[in-house]
């Protein structure tokens, strides 16, 4: 099994730039993050420094998240924020110049919540045409922006993987963009009572990545009752070859004990 380490959750003690070598010295080759800048147009010394980390530390940049806002705040993205589009097509260009120096080609996409006031219908037309205008980006690097169901946040709209996809479904159908695919997280979706065994059974080629976390409590493996391991071998059974994205919360001192038992 091929892991890559989420350092936005995980190795929260350490700057962010000193977490790639972290991971390194942990024993991993891949890192991935949430969008690790405080803007969506980040200073190009900012961008620089975190490039230069990763590549220092001699890991694989997996995976990086578009800018979702202030996500202490409540926040979880700008896809579907109306008001906010320039923000996001500027973040998007930013995005593309990381992976096209890291040789990063998987991209989250948090949908963003749903707006006081706003029609959910107008959000969601415009969610549409945001991931179309990423997928069509992002694919000038061989590219893949993920589309995320998500937890823990009642004005998420995004809680199944069948929601996810029948968004991912309407960039296809009205846009020709085929390179947004779920992102599936174990956790996220076992919490929101998604029936994960069967999302697994039907969809498992088409994942472009997969997240985990045991629940409750989003600990490591172990710490919860999910068949984690169980999920991933019939993931990789049915045609997922991807790496799998460690996103849990750290609830010892070496947040990495359970891999070596």
């Amino acid at each position: 099994m091929s892991y890559t380490v989420n350092a936005s959750i995980l190795l929260t003690e350490l700057p962010i730039n000193e977490r790639p070598a972290a991971v390194a010295a942990a024993g991993f080759d891949g890192v991935e993050f949430w969008w690790p800048f405080a803007s969506a147009t980040p200073a190009q010394d900012e961008v620089d420094a975190f490039v230069g980390a990763i590549q220092d530390a001699g890991v694989q940049l997996t995976g990086l998240n578009f800018f979702a806002g202030d996500m202490l705040a409540g926040d979880r993205g700008l896809v579907s924020w109306i008001g906010r589009e320039d923000e996001f097509r500027a973040n998007v260009e930013v995005v593309v110049g990381i992976g096209r120096r890291t040789g990063t080609t998987a991209f989250n996409a948090l949908y963003g919540n749903r707006i006081e006031g706003a029609d959910p219908q107008a959000q969601d037309d415009l969610a549409v045409r945001n991931l179309a205008s990423a997928g069509e980006a992002v694919a000038a690097i061989g590219g893949t922006v993920l589309l995320e169901p998500v937890s823990g946040m009642d004005a998420y709209p995004l809680k199944t993987a069948d929601d996810a996809l029948a968004i991912i479904a309407r960039v296809k159908d009205e846009h020709g963009v085929d390179n947004v695919k779920l992102l599936a997280d174990f956790y996220h979706l076992a919490v929101n009572g998604d029936d994960v065994p069967a999302v697994i059974a039907a969809h498992a080629s088409e994942f472009g990545h997969i997240q985990i976390a045991d629940a409750p409590g989003r600990g490591e493996p172990g710490t919860g009752d999910l068949p984690l391991a169980q999920w991933i071998a019939d993931a990789q059974a049915g045609g997922y070859s991807g790496v799998v994205g460690l996103e849990y919360k750290a609830t010892q001192a070496d947040p990495f004990a359970w891999l070596k038992n």
